[in-house]
């Protein structure tokens, strides 16, 4: 059923401790009406201040609405209560390489949400966009039939050698209406928004935090023992940039040729091959949705 939005939401805070607490000592849930941005809160958490000692513990924090929510490269999000689900895991971590996180959680999202294959004769319904977007694709698997369903912030800070991560999640559930002036996006998407209910009916914010939570801790925890390598293939199989002509945000255009071992993207341009990395540039896929649009507005993500 799903909640209307004066309704109580029922979050299931203590079933996702009793799953994660063994293998997370210290773990807390905490689920909050209210925030600037669930990432912001849990790095002045960690960072703390004269008065607040710093808090590297595990923590778990679910914001039922946010004023201030963030994307990648500074993009803003406001979402209406009950039509997003956004989250926020803070960990402590140490891998070796911090290269492909973002790739990893969208795997575990997108294996979470849509287990491949089988129910949807062989096709996947959740793709990853590199390096932190998940698509929902249509059923035929046309290009340029695919919509926005959530997005991901990874944020990572240290204090006295110890290394913290806050992983955001912000995943639309039921249908943005945009045209309400408290659900509206900063712009308009490249790529229209897509929801969850659409590929699982009447599943809500509660459930699917649920559903997705525990594999999450599990993949992170795989990703700071054995790096991004081992997941190469999984995102391989929900990559929807494969072999598609992208462009960069420095204007130049090439080929998406899949991630590699260090969860960089591969893309073969006029002057060769290059490895693209999160951190410097923007990837769009050059099709008929989003070519019209102009290179200032964000991608509309449902971020932390």
């Amino acid at each position: 059923m799903i909640s209307s939005l004066t309704d109580p939401i029922r979050w299931p805070a203590e079933a996702i401790w009793e799953a994660l607490a063994p293998a997370l000592p210290g773990f807390t849930v905490e689920i909050l009406p209210e925030i600037d941005s669930s990432n912001t809160e849990l790095m002045r958490r960690f960072r703390g201040n004269a008065s607040t000692p710093s808090r590297p513990e595990p923590v778990l924090l679910v914001a039922e609405q946010q004023s201030a929510g963030r994307g990648r490269l500074g993009r803003s999000w406001h979402g209406r209560r009950g039509d997003s689900l956004t989250f926020s895991l803070g960990l402590p971590l140490q891998p070796a390489d911090w290269s492909g996180l973002s790739l990893v959680v969208g795997i575990s999202l997108a294996e979470s949400l849509d287990p491949k294959p089988g129910s949807h004769s062989g096709r996947v319904r959740i793709g990853l966009k590199w390096p932190n977007d998940l698509w929902l694709c249509g059923q035929d698997g046309k290009e340029g039939d695919e919509r926005k369903l959530g997005g991901i912030l990874v944020e990572t800070a240290s204090w006295k050698g110890l290394r913290y991560v806050v992983i955001g999640i912000g995943i639309n559930i039921q249908t943005v209406q945009l045209s309400s002036a408290t659900t509206v996006m900063a712009a308009m998407p490249a790529i229209p928004p897509g929801n969850l209910q659409d590929l699982l009916p009447g599943i809500d914010a509660p459930a699917t935090l649920l559903r997705v939570v525990p594999p999450l801790v599990q993949a992170v925890q795989a990703f700071e023992q054995f790096g991004f390598a081992p997941f190469q293939a999984r995102f391989a199989a929900r990559d929807v940039l494969s072999n598609r002509t992208v462009q960069l945000s420095d204007g130049s255009q090439g080929t998406a040729h899949g991630a590699g071992e260090n969860g960089a993207l591969l893309v073969h341009t006029a002057a060769g091959m290059k490895e693209i990395t999160s951190s410097e540039v923007s990837v769009r896929p050059v099709c008929r949705s989003i070519a019209a649009a102009p290179a200032s507005k964000p991608e509309g993500a449902p971020p932390c």
